[in-house]
């Protein structure tokens, strides 16, 4: 059931993919590009017919180039003189997050996940776009502990050449053993904050089923993180410094 649910979920993104593409191309460039009758087009845009599991990944794999996230996403990095980039034109563009949350479902479709963790506070706008069109929970780890909430999961970690001792909290109800776990983030740098996640999810016993990350830095932090076997690690962009 679990599986036909996601593989329902991959074709009703397609048609998001399609709506989004819809507002920049006209239908017969869509045409052009994915081989598909402007009258067949037409049909998947009004919603009026659902893309078999083979054409929406055929539909997918053509419009990924035009949409091509990447590029957008490396366009908008700018470095300043510490090693440090503004992502807020990357983390706040909810149509760009869109793009990026049908890549996640298209990445992940068939795998069994029924939360979704990231660490405040940038990822939370693309964490919760990915936890609303999978239609599961999401939890944050935040760096405070709330009023009201009795009892904690934590876990700390010390950024490199920070000298500060960095913890996440979360709620010890929000994650639970057995759960199958995507953790989201927007950047990954060092590795640390997603292995202070990881952590997190094995303290409860739960499962790490996936990894996302919008922009990678360079890929020291691969040496950084204890993957567990069969655990996919995806991101969408990688810009060296």
């Amino acid at each position: 059931m679990e599986t036909h649910s996601r593989d329902l979920e991959f074709r009703l993104m397609t048609i998001k993919l399609l709506n989004t593409i819809k507002r920049k191309h006209t239908y017969r460039e869509i045409s052009q590009w994915t081989g598909l009758p402007v009258t067949v087009l037409s049909r998947y845009v009004k919603g009026h017919v659902l893309p078999t599991s083979k054409r929406a990944k055929e539909i997918w794999t053509s419009l990924q180039k035009i949409a091509d996230l990447e590029t957008t996403l490396l366009s908008r990095i700018k470095f300043d003189e510490m090693g440090y980039f503004d992502n807020t034109q990357i983390v706040y563009d909810i149509p760009l997050l869109r793009l990026a949350t049908q890549y996640v479902v298209s990445k992940f479709a068939g795998r069994r996940i029924n939360k979704i963790l990231t660490a405040a506070v940038d990822g939370i706008p693309l964490a919760t776009l990915v936890a609303n069109s999978l239609d599961v929970d999401l939890i944050v780890a935040k760096k405070a502990k709330e009023v009201g909430v009795k009892e904690y999961i934590e876990e700390s970690y010390i950024p490199p050449d920070s000298g500060v001792v960095v913890t996440f909290y979360v709620p010890k109800d929000a994650l639970k053993k057995g759960d199958s776990v995507l953790i989201v983030d927007d950047i990954i740098r060092t590795g640390e904050t997603q292995e202070a996640l990881i952590h997190l999810v094995n303290k409860i016993k739960a499962e790490v089923a996936g990894i996302f990350v919008l922009v990678a830095v360079g890929t020291e932090w691969k040496n950084k993180l204890s993957v567990p076997p069969n655990c996919p690690v995806e991101t969408l962009a990688v810009v060296e410094r």
